[in-house]
């Protein structure tokens, strides 16, 4: 069964307006979307692979696409929430519809978002082109933008709806995970012992759109390859032998010439994916700049014990629900950032030395706008020195909890040990961007360790010190990522309050 698509009855009470308006809303968005994609395309030509800046112009506008193409799949689902019960219930949802369009509406915007800052990282000629275009007044992307943020606010914030949580369900942490999958559809193996060599061609053999796991084991072996896991691959299931026994690696970087979203050695978009025991690593060199392990833009994703090892950009958290259980993070400077809405537990944060910028943070949540559900909960996890540094035992990097990347950044630490390498101050502006320091909500709760001090911490207005029980919860798994009602069907461990 799809991950995503446990569901209840479906009504329209989370709208603010008559379904009609709604409805019509959200056509005339995929209009503008599609006005948009049009100017974007205009510009794609033929390049030569051997010149850097035509093939960086050449990767922005064909993400772009791929993003914009995903911004009309969701605000399609969206419809579906409304006027097709049977096929958002078969397909799409997890039976909170005012959370699942939400969550839509909010990656849409992040999907544009990105689209734009590659196109302005790789200095192209499109931004200028659309500053100047008379094409739906003068300024498509503003108009998007706009668009997005008015049906956000045409749904009601969420109330979360109560799902059973049996003691099946609570008593999943004592099974064996990898027993569940114990069948799976195709095996990988570099020594050719399976149904691949490679992880790509496994993937490329699974069905489109299926509302099953589809189960991929990869044997153990240091696989050199990019793995890219498009919106049509639905409820793909990754099993590795070990984190750091099945690795995926690569070494793309935004210093060698790609944007920085095409930098991924791993990443996927279609729904419902889940990593079991799998390694992803970047390789680029530190002062190669933005380089990323892993990109999930994958709704209701989750990975259990896997390891994401970089420097800058490690793990681009990008959009949508996601989830990582007993996993290991390391990295330098915004190490953990994207723009989903996604939970830590239990997992591990190394800060690795950095030569290069002298000071790491690691996160760096996008969340550009109040309306937007995006933001990180890092639940009962540890921060420390990442043990990679053989050479140099007493060498560490002043580390700090975040930055805000976007104005209405959010990231809350909870029930997690931080040790002697977090700064004082907890969290850094933005390069000296203090207009962010009142809208951005960093927030901390109940910590524990040297570094949890809060003695010393940063005056901001956006800087919370959470006491209330109820305030943290509502940055747990059950109600910042509505986890109880997809989570399960995962057969991934999870605790959902505040434990």
């Amino acid at each position: 069964m799809n991950s995503c698509s446990k569901t209840h009855v479906l009504d329209h009470h989370f709208l603010k307006v008559p379904s009609h308006v709604f409805e019509e809303s959200v056509e005339s968005t995929l209009k503008v979307i599609q006005n948009l994609t049009y100017v974007i395309t205009s510009h794609l030509h033929h390049h030569d692979d051997h010149d850097l800046d035509q093939l960086s112009h050449h990767h922005a506008i064909s993400d772009c696409v791929d993003l914009l193409g995903s911004c009309t799949q969701l605000l399609n689902w969206s419809l579906h929430g409304i006027h097709d019960p049977k096929g958002y219930e078969q397909f799409y949802g997890t039976g909170d519809v005012r959370s699942d369009i939400r969550t839509w509406f909010s990656a849409a915007l992040a999907n544009q978002a990105t689209c734009m800052e590659g196109l302005k990282d790789a200095k192209t000629i499109v931004v200028d082109n659309m500053r100047s275009s008379s094409v739906l007044e003068n300024n498509l992307n503003e108009l998007l933008t706009k668009s997005l943020i008015n049906l956000l606010n045409m749904v009601q914030v969420q109330q979360n709806i109560l799902f059973p949580r049996s003691k099946h369900y609570n008593h999943v942490l004592n099974r064996n995970i990898t027993e569940h999958f114990r069948y799976p559809n195709v095996t990988v193996a570099q020594d050719g012992s399976g149904n691949f060599t490679k992880i790509m061609d496994a993937v490329l053999s699974a069905p489109k759109h299926s509302q099953r796991h589809y189960v991929i084991f990869v044997k153990r072996g240091l696989y050199r390859e990019y793995v890219d896991i498009d919106s049509n691959t639905w409820n793909l299931v990754m099993i590795g032998e070990g984190r750091d026994l099945t690795v995926v690696t690569g070494n793309r970087s935004y210093g060698g010439g790609w944007p920085t979203y095409h930098t991924a050695t791993f990443a996927v978009t279609g729904q419902g994916f889940i990593a079991i025991n799998m390694g992803f690593e970047n390789t680029a060199e530190p002062n190669n700049h933005q380089a990323v392990a892993l990109r999930s833009n994958s709704d209701c994703s989750a990975f259990y014990q896997c390891k994401f090892i970089g420097h800058q950009d490690t793990l681009y958290a990008h959009s949508n629900r996601q989830f990582y259980k007993k996993c290991r993070i390391s990295g330098t400077v915004d190490f953990i950032f994207g723009r989903a809405k996604a939970v830590f537990q239990n997992c591990h944060i190394l800060s690795r030395l950095n030569r290069v910028e002298g000071k790491n943070t690691i996160t760096a949540n996008g969340r550009n706008f109040s309306e937007s559900n995006s933001g990180f909960s890092f639940q009962n996890c540890t921060i420390f020195r990442d043990s990679i540094v053989k050479n140099s035992v007493r060498a560490t990097t002043p580390t700090y909890l975040g930055r805000p990347w976007g104005k209405y950044s959010r990231t809350i630490f909870m029930q997690t040990y931080m040790s002697n390498i977090i700064n004082s101050e907890g969290w850094m502006d933005w390069e000296g961007g203090t207009y962010r320091l009142d809208t951005l909500y960093y927030g901390e709760y109940k910590n524990s360790g040297p570094g949890s001090e809060l003695g010393g911490r940063v005056k901001w207005p956006g800087f919370h010190v959470i006491t209330k029980s109820s305030v943290a919860s509502a940055f747990t798994v059950a109600e910042f990522i509505q986890g109880d009602s997809w989570l399960p069907f995962t057969m991934i461990p999870y605790v959902g309050g505040l434990g």
